[in-house]
């Protein structure tokens, strides 16, 4: 299934005015995208947000006990860890600036590949810090138009539970009975010799499983007088997950009912109908998941390799070098030429030359480890960035990677297959851009090719005269 331009702009402009916050890290756990709602939970601005990873020193988390939470705890890097999703964890976000404590309660899940790093990781989350008691919206429930009762959960057996604990303005107006004469009784008090036994057992049902109902049913008012009701019974939950009421919402349809028969018949196909609608939605939802990532990939993926294109190394790149900053380590851009690669288009055409680019894709990706930044940056340049403690392990990377692209060649109908490298460093003050870096490399590169080819050339500061 396909979408339209504007379907994803739906889904866009759906993200961007959500009431919920939503966050998209990378498999490196850096933030590539977060919504309006997430920066003002978050109180932070999108340049604060964006490129910062779970190492960030401005993130401090704590659990429910006020604890710091460690860093394989955070909600990107559990999902990416443990390999599994993370359902309504309560966490609290400290302030770096006055040192307060915002509670959300969060949700992650990797979309793509874990095992590949493909993917990235989607947390949303919303603000419990203002979480107040059951009854904090009391004055709303009992002025709305809708019946409100809410029972206790701790006994739903006759003939004394459940126990009504709350009913609101609009009960006693449908029903008769004042709020004193309805609490500590149970709802059977509505119900009489015509209300169906087979909705009665549903809704018994549903409470002993502590799960949502919705029903139709016939109750009768203090003076004996009928009235249906569209019923729909939610139960209640406090901060530690524990059922401890069930609240009805109750809506008066007599004056739309002229027939049970017919009411109920009526309410069949319309509950079906619901079901369909929502199983088109999250068909829908999903595929257009799958658009959506298949979208970013080919934004970010060169086509014919599969590894990033120009814009997407050179973005992954730049949060590479401010990482390597932060934590004062090595960082080495890498620029990778074929040897005579026009020969192989000449003599045996373009289709065998792109075989061989693929070749030397895979090649990088298995030689290489999978924290390193690869990409195809023009039509036989390869880059790479590189992290590691000193210049010697990236020094031993590349010239390893040079004998895997020998040994790659060695039994295709184009051999011999070679390849020149220009590697440039950040040096101790970590001062270059990555603009410079690239320069360098290129640099070094040339001089590889001038040197003979088939070798690693390191850039050199230019001696004085």
């Amino acid at each position: 299934m396909s979408f339209s331009g504007l379907e994803q702009v739906k889904l866009l402009n759906l993200l961007e005015n959500t009431s919920i916050g939503i966050a998209i890290h990378a498999h490196d756990t850096s933030v590539i995208y977060a919504n309006p709602t997430a920066l003002r939970l978050l109180r932070l601005t999108y340049n604060q947000i964006i490129g910062k990873d779970a190492f960030d020193q401005q993130w401090k988390f704590v659990d429910e006990n006020q604890n710091s939470l460690p860093i394989d705890e955070y909600p990107a890097c559990y999902v990416i860890n443990r390999k599994q999703p993370l359902h309504n964890r309560i966490i609290g976000v400290v302030d770096s600036h006055h040192h307060d404590i915002s509670w959300f309660n969060l949700n992650a899940y990797y979309e793509g590949d874990i095992e590949e790093g493909s993917g990235f990781i989607v947390v949303s989350f919303f603000d419990i810090s203002d979480q107040k008691k059951l009854f904090s919206f009391e004055d709303i429930l009992h002025n709305t138009q809708d019946i409100v009762i809410v029972t206790d959960a701790l006994n739903i057996d006759r003939p004394l539970g459940p126990k009504i604990v709350y009913v609101n303005k609009a009960f006693e107006q449908l029903t008769g009975y004042r709020a004193d004469e309805a609490l500590g009784e149970t709802p059977r008090m509505l119900q009489g010799q015509d209300t169906d036994r087979a909705t009665l057992d549903r809704i018994r049902s549903a409470l002993e499983k502590q799960e949502s109902c919705k029903e139709k049913v016939l109750n009768y008012a203090k003076d004996g007088t009928p009235y249906w009701l569209d019923l729909h019974i939610i139960p209640l939950k406090n901060r530690f997950g524990e059922v401890t009421h069930f609240a009805a919402i109750e809506r008066d349809v007599t004056s739309k009912t002229h027939y049970a028969l017919a009411l109920e018949q009526r309410n069949n196909e319309l509950r079906e109908l619901r079901l369909e609608l929502e199983k088109v939605l999250e068909e829908r939802t999903e595929a257009l998941r799958k658009s959506n990532a298949q979208l970013m990939r080919l934004a970010n993926e060169d086509s014919l390799t599969g590894l990033c294109n120009r814009k997407a190394f050179l973005e992954q790149s730049t949060q590479q070098l401010a990482r390597a900053r932060r934590n004062n380590q090595c960082l080495g851009i890498a620029i990778l030429d074929l040897d005579h690669f026009k020969r192989i288009n000449d003599n045996f055409g373009h289709d065998i030359g792109d075989h061989a680019l693929k070749l030397v894709a895979k090649t990088l990706a298995h030689t290489l480890r999978q924290e390193d930044n690869l990409g195809r940056i023009g039509g036989e340049e390869f880059a790479i960035c590189m992290i590691a403690p000193n210049q010697l392990m990236i020094e031993e990377s590349l010239l390893r990677l040079l004998e895997a692209i020998r040994h790659t060649g060695a039994e295709q109908q184009f051999s011999p297959l070679t390849a020149s490298i220009g590697l440039s460093y950040s040096g101790a003050s970590h001062t270059q851009q990555l603009s410079e870096l690239l320069k360098q490399a290129d640099i070094a590169l040339y001089q590889a090719k001038r040197g003979g080819r088939d070798q690693v050339c390191c850039y050199h500061e230019p001696t004085p005269t």
